[in-house]
């Protein structure tokens, strides 16, 4: 498994902004019955995982995902941080997400936790 490939796959869709091209990513990245749990959210499956990611990025309007400096694998799971912001500007959230990678290649759960968030 290559992790930072996964990790950089995972974080094109959240930038997917052509709703047919993130439905797209999301397939290729999420299983069909993908759990993507955080604080503010708990969804399953392409639609919800889909939904969540139009909604952030409604909310978010003009920011994009990055990968932070952490990307770490061992087994079937992988461990990373990513920032959204202005590109190339300090980011306005930081989290941190482990997940779990199906036989496939694509994700089968991802646990997401949030480090710096707006005020």
């Amino acid at each position: 498994m290559d992790a930072t490939t996964t990790v950089d796959r995972y974080l094109a869709a959240w930038n997917a902004t052509d709703p047919a091209a993130r439905q797209e990513a999301v397939a290729a990245v999420f299983t069909p019955d993908a759990r993507y749990v955080d604080p503010l959210a708990d969804v399953t499956g392409h639609d919800g995982v889909d939904a969540l990611i139009a909604g952030a990025q409604q909310q978010f309007a003009g920011l994009e995902f990055s990968r932070g400096e952490l990307v770490d694998a061992h087994h079937d799971v992988v461990r990373f941080t990513w920032h959204l912001g202005p590109a190339g500007a300090e980011p306005v959230v930081v989290g941190f997400d482990v997940a779990e990678i199906a036989e496939d290649g694509r994700l089968r759960t991802v646990h997401g936790f949030l480090d710096k968030v707006p005020s």
